[in-house]
């Protein structure tokens, strides 16, 4: 196996403490944490002291964490498009492992995937972690021996992120970041704002940056996972409704409600024919996420019901139903295998054998450019003025 590879982490927020740094400290024969870095000093030297990260190796900016050297690979955990941190691991030559949202435009993965080093494997696997999950695997192996999908149905339901993480008590600033690290932030933010949407307002840019290609991008990896990516985007909807309930509970800091994500919906055809329908809505005061996705076919149904992604080792539940004689025969299988171990294996494989990863540049840019269909069909349909990358897609 080697010797451990030596990771540098750029984003020390939640999925960085409360799943990645926990599952790498305990696979020590796989990897080591040997920088980190964090726009917050705090929480740098917080996260940095909890998992044993040298004083001499917490730093600022990717750039400091580059410079400093001794990573054999580069795992991106921060907010926002991670396109220019991919590009300046590329340009050194190291391996990234990146979550998502890879980017926010396609143009963005196109220069990335010019820049790709010659490694011999993979540069990039980006982290889908539903597509190493052992419930998605086996519906896959399922499904390759079914030739007549009429339908999958994606839906999630998403309360806020504090209610799914309040058990992993994650370290935050106790004060707003630097002023260079806000301006950098806004900066960016306004930059990609224009480039995928043009003009438009922020709410649609919210719907696109934040529920799209930072969440349900995970139900279309599943699509492709099943070898079902959507053909065509025959619907699409965006749309906030207010509650008799919205303004309830003064005392408890909910947000206004235009600072809520919208309800995203959209429908269409699968290449072999079938129909796929996708709806994700957030939801403040859920009980608790859920996500399900439901194959069916002319012999019976596949269904995956998954819990909230940062509850470790929470089993998907796969729930598979066929026809016996005369009876339905429903078969259900649970695995505590845990689906962003088995992703950091993956990582490892990729780095030290040249294992493909289940997706790469081309396939988050492929996503990408599906959730931009979806906006531009919702656009197209509500009359709503577009620029940027997604103008060009209702034009076409």
């Amino acid at each position: 196996m080697g010797a451990p590879i030596r990771l540098g982490i750029l984003g020390l927020g939640a999925v960085a403490q409360v799943v990645h740094l926990p599952l790498i400290a305990r696979r020590p024969e796989l990897f080591t944490v040997s920088a980190v870095a964090d726009f917050s000093d705090e929480v740098t030297d917080v996260v940095g002291a909890r998992f044993g990260v040298d004083e001499k190796r917490r730093f600022r900016t990717l750039d400091e964490l580059l410079d400093a050297g001794d990573l054999d690979a580069l795992m991106i955990l921060s907010r926002g498009s991670h396109a220019k941190a991919v590009l300046a691991a590329f340009e050194r030559r190291i391996p990234v492992f990146c979550e998502k949202p890879l980017a926010f435009t396609t143009g963005e993965v196109d220069e990335l995937i010019a820049a790709e080093p010659d490694l011999g494997h993979p540069a990039l696997l980006l982290a889908y972690m539903k597509q190493y999950d052992p419930a998605v695997i086996e519906a896959a192996r399922l499904l390759e021996e079914v030739d007549d999908v009429r339908s999958i149905e994606a839906t999630v339901l998403h309360p806020t992120g504090a209610s799914q993480l309040a058990f992993g008590h994650v370290a935050s600033p106790s004060g707003p970041l630097p002023d260079w690290a806000l301006e950098e932030i806004a900066s960016e933010d306004r930059r990609l704002w224009t480039a995928a949407v043009g003009d438009t307002e922020d709410g649609l840019w919210r719907a696109y940056r934040g529920s799209l290609v930072s969440s349900l991008a995970h139900d279309l990896s599943i699509l492709r996972s099943f070898g079902a990516p959507p053909a065509t985007v025959d619907h699409a909807d965006i749309w906030r409704q207010s509650s008799r309930f919205a303004v309830r509970d003064v005392g408890r800091d909910r947000g206004s409600f235009g600072q809520h994500p919208p309800s995203i919906s959209a429908t269409g055809t699968l290449a072999d024919g079938g129909r796929y329908t996708l709806a994700w809505h957030y939801l403040p005061d859920f009980p608790a996420y859920r996500e399900t996705v439901r194959v069916v076919h002319g012999r019976g149904s596949v269904e995956l019901t998954f819990p909230s992604p940062y509850l470790m080792h929470a089993p998907t539940e796969l729930t598979v139903t066929t026809l016996d004689g005369d009876a339905e025969r429903r078969v259900v299988r649970r695995s505590i295998t845990e689906a962003f171990e088995t992703q950091l294996e993956a990582f490892h494989a990729m780095v030290r054998d040249g294992v493909a990863p289940r997706s790469g540049l081309a396939d988050g840019r492929q996503d990408i450019y599906d959730c931009q269909r979806i906006v531009a069909t919702y656009a197209a349909r509500a009359g709503v003025a577009l620029g940027g990358e997604v103008g060009k897609v209702v034009a076409s």
